[in-house]
């Protein structure tokens, strides 16, 4: 008998899974389109199928009837279903515990305590979103506070994964059973694969929140969420967004400290190695070890996000100037094209500034004066910079045309930013201009650093294979490689400390990068309050180099700061080595140590007479 109830078991999942209905053919404009059609609810639905996709989508089809009938014949000689059977996927009890065991010794993320004081609260307006891309730790979350249920309120608790051929019927009637057998803490992971979430996302809060329930909700397709907050859920759910994990949070989960390893892997909970001839190294768990991880990645975690989104959305009338991308099946490929063309214009400006930048000649002037004999040369003083500039802006611009396979516009470019902003991947950098007349331009950050700096590296190991690269000589190739690797490193790290400062100090402070003619300062601290701010120089450096800091020494760019934003109470260099203070009153600090130290900062060196006078009348700004 139990065997019988299995085979039951496991067909009726697998139905689940399978799409349902017919396929509808129509011409539209000369053209055959084909639609998948069901009824659900009485009402009848269609969904585009792309014409590759048709004979899949049909066989699927005559599966699930095949699968169907064999279903009847088995409850015919079974006809004792165990009542307690579910019809979504619902964990509870002794196998709910087993379940949550593993997460028990595990770190929680920064954004754990948001989980908690829903489900303690009062609450009975709002469910909770848990959300973002993939590998940020959603799912262990949701673990981890079943796991911290006391043992009254965890008999009370249920954890239910759907699957894409769930539908709100089906979890409406589940939540109503658990309802009446007295469970109240329900955590519905994936909720985004049922193909009706956004449309009718409100019975969540209309219904059974009101009802007593408290709702955690959790899934990688963030758009989804973002849609249905904008739509249905509107001002009754609270979201918790997993996407952006900052370094000091990545040390404190992984025990990685080291800039350079966040730069490499950052943005995930998951680490992996480099090496891209090598085909055995293909572990799954590494989001960014290669450029076909990182490809899979945006595939997997981005590009499918929109396409869902596509799918279920209002036939993605948000998508319009994406649909017909969607429908020729070129959708993902123009999502990839655009992330790897920022990530490459990223490059070019590494070039085309620093290659040219002052700083090119003090490496050269470090390196002759190396304290190792064997690490010193003037390798820097022998290649002819400037050639090899161009040769790889220019092998850069042929790759990028070699790329293009589907016409791209504006307007795809600017939607796909758009909703890559929604994903919370990219961000657009705080920057502000000490003079007038300097010309505005788009600088992106993105929040997943290791998916930058992997497609660079992809980049540079291409470039040391092209037939123009191979004829410069090793010096020059072996230099132009690092360097290249090196400079995206600084550019990056510059960027992962700007963003990650604006977002930990708030409202009470402004944080930007300040842009000069001649120069910049690459992020300014200014007090709102005490109307008092702190200039910083970001360098990929563990060396003390007076050159450094020059910017900060400038009379120019010092004069305009003050008038403007208040007294200038600090002038810093962060950087890789250790703290130290400079007679002049520029003070260098070692730039992991000030990432986890935020927010908990100040904006004074505390070295110059007039900070100390400050100090004297009331600042308790010190490092």
């Amino acid at each position: 008998m139990t065997d019988g109830y299995e085979l039951i078991q496991r067909i009726s999942d697998r139905i689940a899974e399978l799409p349902a209905g017919y396929i509808s053919e129509k011409m539209i404009k000369g053209k055959m389109q084909y639609y998948r059609q069901w009824r659900e609810d009485g009402k009848l639905k269609s969904k585009y199928i792309r014409a590759e996709d048709v004979d899949a989508v049909r066989e699927q089809i005559a599966e699930r009837k095949r699968l169907e009938e064999k279903l009847k014949e088995l409850r015919a000689l079974y006809p004792e279903t165990p009542s307690a059977e579910y019809e979504t996927g619902v964990v509870l009890g002794e196998d709910l515990r087993d379940m949550v065991e593993s997460v028990k010794n595990l770190q929680k993320r920064d954004l754990y305590p948001q989980i908690e004081k829903y489900i303690c609260s009062t609450d009975r307006t709002h469910v909770l979103a848990v959300y973002g891309l993939r590998r940020t730790g959603k799912t262990t979350m949701l673990y981890q506070a079943i796991a911290d249920m006391s043992a009254e309120d965890f008999e009370k608790t249920v954890y239910i994964k759907l699957r894409s051929g769930d539908t709100m019927g089906k979890i409406s009637r589940d939540l109503r059973r658990l309802k009446k057998e007295g469970y109240r803490y329900v955590f519905l992971d994936e909720v985004t694969l049922m193909e009706d979430f956004i449309d009718a996302a409100s019975m969540f809060s209309d219904i059974f929140v009101a009802m007593g329930m408290k709702i955690v909700l959790s899934g990688t397709d963030s758009l989804g969420f973002w849609f249905a907050e904008d739509n249905e859920l509107y001002d009754r759910v609270r979201m918790v967004h997993t996407t952006f994990i900052s370094y000091r949070e990545y040390v404190r989960l992984l025990g990685i400290d080291s800039i350079d390893e966040y730069i490499r892997y950052g943005g995930t909970l998951r680490m992996g190695e480099t090496d891209f001839d090598d085909e055995e190294l293909n572990a799954e768990d590494a989001s960014f070890r290669d450029d076909e991880s990182t490809r899979r990645y945006i595939d997997t975690a981005i590009s499918k996000n929109i396409q869902h989104s596509l799918d279920c959305f209002e036939r993605g009338k948000y998508f319009a100037h994406l649909m017909m991308l969607y429908e020729a099946g070129e959708l993902t490929n123009a999502i990839n094209r655009i992330i790897e063309d920022m990530n490459h214009r990223f490059v070019l400006s590494v070039l085309t500034k620093d290659f040219k930048s002052h700083d090119l000649g003090v490496s050269a002037s470090n390196l002759r004066k190396e304290r190792d004999p064997e690490k010193r040369t003037d390798i820097l003083d022998i290649i002819d910079r400037k050639a090899v500039t161009e040769r790889l802006m220019k092998i850069l611009d042929i790759r990028n045309r070699e790329q293009l396979t589907v016409p791209l516009t504006d307007s795809h470019v600017i939607q796909v930013k758009q909703y890559l902003k929604a994903l919370d991947l990219i961000v657009d950098c705080p920057i502000e201009h000490g003079e007038a007349g300097i010309e505005a331009e788009e600088h992106l950050l993105f929040v997943q650093p290791g998916m930058r700096y992997c497609q660079a590296q992809a980049l540079v190991h291409s470039l040391m294979k092209d037939d123009i690269f191979r004829q410069l000589d090793e010096m020059e190739k072996n230099y132009v490689a690092e360097r290249i690797l090196e400079e995206v490193r600084g550019r990056m790290m510059e960027d992962m400390i700007l963003l990650e400062t604006a977002k930990a100090l708030g409202k009470k402070f402004r944080v930007f990068k300040l842009q000069y003619r001649t120069g910049e300062y690459d992020m300014v601290i200014y007090d709102i309050g005490n109307n008092c701010c702190a200039a910083y120089e970001i360098k990929h450096s563990r060396e003390y180099v007076p050159e450094q800091a020059r910017h900060l020494r400038n009379p120019e760019m010092l004069a305009s700061v003050t008038p403007r934003y208040g007294n200038l109470a600090g002038r810093y260099v962060l950087y890789l080595g250790e703290d130290m203070d400079t007679e002049e009153g520029i003070a260098y600090r070692n730039a992991g140590k000030f990432l986890k130290s935020l927010p908990e900062i100040g904006i004074v060196s505390g070295l110059e007479e007039e900070i100390r006078e400050e100090e004297d009348q009331g600042f308790d700004l010190t490092m």
